[in-house]
């Protein structure tokens, strides 16, 4: 069982199998679980995605880059605050950390106080990215690991692992059980960002990747329980 973990959830993941924005079923199902991981005496970050709001620039490929990013960033902040405002409904107090000032709306983000949040029992809510264009949210997952010196990041995802090629499109698509960090970089993959995948890499954060869906993953995954991909260091 992990002490301290990330868990890296996309903005599409909120939405449930809805067409909405927010499916509270989903994100109480989310929530209640990452609440009896907290039960269990592990501490817990959630890094949240945006693209539930927005996925850059699908909806204009003329659009400069630097501004999509920016557009992502606040999408991943109205994420968080939501999130947190969940995570209240259900008697559990979380805290919302940007990179940059959000007004009164989140803190930024230091170390300390991230750290005395986590004695304290709250969940960190990381948004926001890093605050500059061209990193992805996995690229912030790994950092904030890097930062707290996270036992063990979970990526919970649509799919329930590492496959040697798409599922969706090959029936002979190969999931692995473990599979090296570096091949996930060798190979192009492409599971997680390869700067995060290098950042895990270089500083020994082991990765799980599992699928949200399946019945209580992310208390499995947080427990040690055997459960997707397991990326090994």
């Amino acid at each position: 069982m992990y002490k301290r973990i990330i868990l890296k959830l996309s903005g599409e993941a909120l939405s449930g199998d809805t067409d909405k924005s927010f499916d509270n079923d989903t994100i109480n199902k989310i929530i209640l679980q990452i609440k009896e991981v907290i039960e269990k005496g592990i501490e817990v970050c959630v890094v949240v995605g945006g693209g539930n709001f927005w996925r850059g620039r699908s909806a204009n490929e003329s659009m400069d880059r630097t501004k999509a990013d920016q557009i992502g960033m606040m999408a991943t902040i109205m994420n968080a605050i939501y999130l947190s405002d969940s995570f209240m409904q259900n008697g559990i107090d979380s805290v919302v950390m940007t990179p940059f000032i959000v007004g009164n709306m989140t803190e930024q983000f230091n170390k300390q106080k991230a750290l005395n949040h986590l004695l304290n029992k709250k969940v960190l809510i990381f948004a926001g990215g890093i605050g500059h264009p061209f990193f992805s949210t996995d690229t912030i997952t790994a950092l904030r690991a890097c930062e707290l010196e996270a036992d063990a990041i979970l990526f919970a995802k649509s799919i329930d692992g590492v496959y040697d090629k798409d599922p969706a499109k090959y029936n002979d698509a190969k999931k692995f059980d473990e599979i090296p960090c570096k091949d996930i970089v060798e190979k192009n993959l492409q599971v997680i960002d390869i700067a995060a995948a290098n950042l895990c890499y270089e500083y020994k954060i082991p990765v799980i990747i599992f699928g949200l869906l399946e019945k209580d993953s992310i208390i499995k995954a947080s427990i040690g329980e055997k459960i997707g991909t397991i990326v090994t260091i």
